[in-house]
């Protein structure tokens, strides 16, 4: 889902047209869209885990 997401902002789409798009894989809420707070969750994290990583 992460791949999708930086995809998708790649292509400059907004948080709520990259959680239309997206599809949960696994978990309680397997085939539901996550809310675009969680897309926005998810790509912050991805941001900061690369920039501690340049970093170090």
């Amino acid at each position: 889902m992460l791949a999708m997401a930086l995809h998708y902002r790649d292509q400059g789409l907004s948080l709520r047209d990259m959680a239309a798009k997206l599809v949960i894989t696994s978990g309680k809420k397997k085939g539901q869209h996550p809310s675009p707070a969680t897309v926005m969750r998810m790509l912050r994290k991805h941001d900061e885990q690369a920039t501690a990583t340049a970093e170090a």
